[in-house]
């Protein structure tokens, strides 16, 4: 969800007396019309300067010199103007140094697309070449390519992910230094690449996650094969686009990616229980086996929305609370029998949805009696 623009933060901070501006994702996406879900302030203010100006703050990075300032309806972070020191985890710098110029601040960030800074007067401070990328739809590095993704091979999956998002292609020296790199991915947290995985899979070019599987991107998460992934924009950006991840590369394994268990159940039985041109009838069986929720996956794969949605106005049977008997219409079994009978019953009624009536059912279940 967006969030407004907090102005008052640069404006509290500016009447202290420091210098504060927009940075990073909310000023590339305000150039680019794009809604802003996340506001970035970068300041010369200290981070216990920044806890002592505002009433309500999160120590989110202290030692980073970063601090979540929340406001009634919005909230940003704000991050000290620093320097980064040598990294050793290919994540994570062993130290920063607070400095005074946002221009050094600047210069260590990932993309020129996202080295840009705006004042509260709207002036841009864009010291990489950040709004000529922009303008040509270009990723690329600010310096050296090769240093950048050895200080956090992180940014080698952002640079995947931003060019999936914007449409943008990455810059041949930037690419070329990200493929020699690719290795180093390997020692990212499972969650990090998760986080990367679903916006690049949630975006409009959902197909790009097939090279970064391809070039070993993803093999923190145990994915190193996947076939071509064409047509997956045309799912909605929801649990159907994971399960047809799932369908197109069997090996993926929704837990290893560290998604919510829930969401691991649905992709596993919805990509079980997929068919690929289901008519009521099949749409119907999933239902009463599996649930709605994975029969609306099973559509959305299928493109049969619309005949689900049918199903579901229609008011037809299609689970055991909706059949017209119940247990306690069988006194005369033992339990396992009576569950084996609503069972047998429930299949009969979603191919023939009119016998759902108490006496007809009845009189099956006599059948069935008598038969065995």
């Amino acid at each position: 969800m967006a969030r407004r623009q907090p102005d008052e933060i640069l404006a509290a901070l500016e009447s202290a007396g420091f210098a504060a501006y927009y940075v990073g994702g909310c000023v590339r996406d305000a150039l680019l019309g794009r809604e802003t879900h996340d506001w970035d302030v970068t300041t010369s203010a200290r981070p216990e300067q920044v806890l002592a100006l505002f009433e309500r703050c999160v120590p989110t990075g202290v030692q980073h010199g970063t601090v979540t300032v929340l406001l009634p309806d919005t909230q940003a972070e704000v991050t000290t103007f620093r320097r980064d020191g040598a990294y050793l985890d290919s994540r994570h710098p062993q130290e920063v140094c607070f400095v005074d110029d946002l221009r050094e601040d600047l210069l260590r960030r990932d993309f020129t697309i996202n080295a840009m800074a705006r004042d509260l007067r709207g002036r841009l401070f864009d010291v990489s070449g950040g709004q000529e990328d922009l303008k040509n739809g270009v990723i690329r590095c600010v310096g050296d390519p090769a240093r950048r993704f050895s200080e956090d091979a992180l940014r080698i999956l952002r640079a995947w992910r931003f060019s999936a998002q914007l449409g943008f292609r990455i810059e041949d020296t930037t690419r070329q230094a990200a493929l020699t790199g690719a290795g180093a991915c390997v020692r990212l947290s499972r969650e990090r690449v998760r986080d990367e995985v679903e916006k690049t899979l949630f975006s409009p070019r959902p197909e790009v996650l097939q090279e970064m599987i391809e070039t070993g991107m993803l093999a923190a998460c145990d994915l190193t094969h996947c076939p071509p992934l064409n047509g997956l924009a045309a799912l909605p950006a929801d649990a159907s686009r994971w399960a047809a991840l799932k369908l197109r590369a069997p090996e993926f394994d929704p837990a290893a990616m560290r998604l919510p268990a829930k969401l691991c159940r649905l992709i596993e039985r919805s990509a079980a229980a997929y068919k690929a041109q289901p008519d009521a009838l099949a749409l119907k069986k999933i239902i009463a086996q599996e649930g709605w929720a994975v029969a609306e996956v099973c559509a959305e794969l299928a493109g049969t929305q619309a005949l689900l949605e049918d199903i579901r106005v229609s008011g037809d049977c299609v689970t055991l609370r909706q059949l017209a008997v119940t247990g306690a219409d069988f006194p005369q079994l033992p339990g396992a029998a009576v569950g084996a009978v609503l069972h047998a019953l429930l299949q009969h009624v979603l191919a023939h949805p009119e016998d759902n009536t108490r006496p007809r059912l009845l009189a099956l279940a006599e059948e069935k009696f008598a038969k065995t």
